[in-house]
């Protein structure tokens, strides 16, 4: 398996090597260390959607960011300048994203955001050439309040990493999970080693644990949460427990629920085209984050055949029609350009021998974000 993924990849960066465009997309993910499946599905979710559609006229220069806020910003200064990129997008993660976002609006480019949507970029920062087509950073974890509360659970015990994303997660779930804490910690980012918050947590009286903590940092909490003999109810958002993170922690991830605007058995025949369309090209099944890189993408083609990225307003106009189907069925732009969707409830199952989610209810329907009002656009 592991050959025939370097194999498509290395098929990926030919094809946006030799593509004789008229548009060139700027990618700057990540691609190595603890976070790089998910620049990986990111990558690879965006150029399944390029292939599909046939477009020769999309040139996409895809470089690793190494989940480094300065080799982001020196990526994005060299696209910009040097590869004379006409749109950016690709960032996973959230202080990524703040470093570069700001500065490459500022020079006049759009940035389409797979994954990152912080809180300072959907309020006062909105910017008419951002849009997010993942989510605004606290939804999945306004889903999990809502649906903590709904449960009954009476004193969870809350944690994150110490970064914008993180914040905006606990700040999330608070919002619908109005009653008492037993602890709330954040954690450091990238952090391996848990065993004093575990230990805090057994101590702390919670009923119940909620915790956002995405990639390799997830893969460790989760093993040692379950080697710990805590034996409280876990509740968490998507980023926790994405399909290549089920595959590294195993059983001990069996019954937990998490919440996602995107899942692979949400019934539409764009999702269905999806699935079936990865899972023959890479032989993985696809994450969340390779569904928002091809909803990206998607989103993306639909304005080009509407307009001229170069007539910028034209251009905003088409994305914000959002005329294309995504994988999630109903899918439209809230006024500050972050997405209105349904954020739904999934328990994780296993389907033979892979790990995976199924969806057991709705936590919120056409939800928006919490900060429209503060957008001034």
């Amino acid at each position: 398996m592991k050959s025939k993924t370097l194999l498509a990849a290395a098929g990926l960066a030919a094809l946006a090597a030799s593509a004789q465009a008229e548009v060139k997309v700027g990618m700057i993910t990540t691609l190595s260390g603890g976070g790089a499946s998910l620049g990986i599905d990111t990558r690879d979710g965006f150029m399944l959607a390029i292939e599909q559609a046939g477009r020769d006229d999309v040139e996409v220069i895809i470089e690793d960011d190494q989940r480094k806020p300065d080799v982001a910003v020196q990526l994005a200064d060299k696209m910009i300048q040097s590869d004379k990129v006409d749109l950016l997008t690709g960032i996973v993660w959230s202080n990524l994203a703040m470093a570069v976002v700001p500065a490459a609006t500022a020079q006049g480019l759009f940035y389409l955001s797979t994954n990152a949507a912080p809180a300072q970029l959907a309020g006062k920062g909105c910017n008419p050439k951002y849009f997010s087509v993942s989510y605004q950073n606290d939804n999945l974890h306004e889903a999990a309040g809502a649906y903590t509360k709904s449960t009954g659970y009476a004193k969870p015990f809350i944690l994150a990493p110490n970064y914008p994303a993180g914040h905006d997660s606990l700040n999330g779930f608070k919002r619908f999970y109005d009653g008492e804490l037993a602890g709330e910690i954040y954690t450091e980012l990238g952090q391996t080693d848990y065993a004093a918050e575990i230990a805090q947590i057994r101590a702390s009286g919670a009923d119940s644990v909620f915790f956002f903590l995405p990639g390799g940092m997830g893969i460790s909490f989760l093993k040692q949460y379950a080697e710990s003999g805590v034996d409280l109810p876990l509740v968490g958002p998507a980023f926790s427990f994405d399909q290549g993170i089920l595959q590294a922690v195993g059983e001990a991830a069996l019954g937990v629920k998490n919440t996602s605007q995107w899942s692979k058995d949400i019934d539409n025949e764009a999702n269905a085209a999806f699935v079936a369309g990865f899972e023959e090209k890479y032989d993985r099944l696809p994450s969340l984050y390779a569904a928002q890189g091809y909803d990206t993408a998607n989103l993306l083609l639909s304005a080009l055949d509407k307009a001229d990225i170069a007539d910028a307003d034209a251009f905003r106009a088409a994305l914000a029609e959002a005329d294309f189907a995504s994988v999630r069925g109903d899918f439209s732009f809230a006024a500050n350009q972050h997405p209105v969707q349904d954020i739904y409830v999934r328990e994780v199952i296993k389907e033979g021998e892979i790990f995976t989610n199924k969806i057991v209810g709705t936590a919120l329907e056409d939800r928006a974000n919490a900060y429209v009002e503060d957008c001034s656009m």
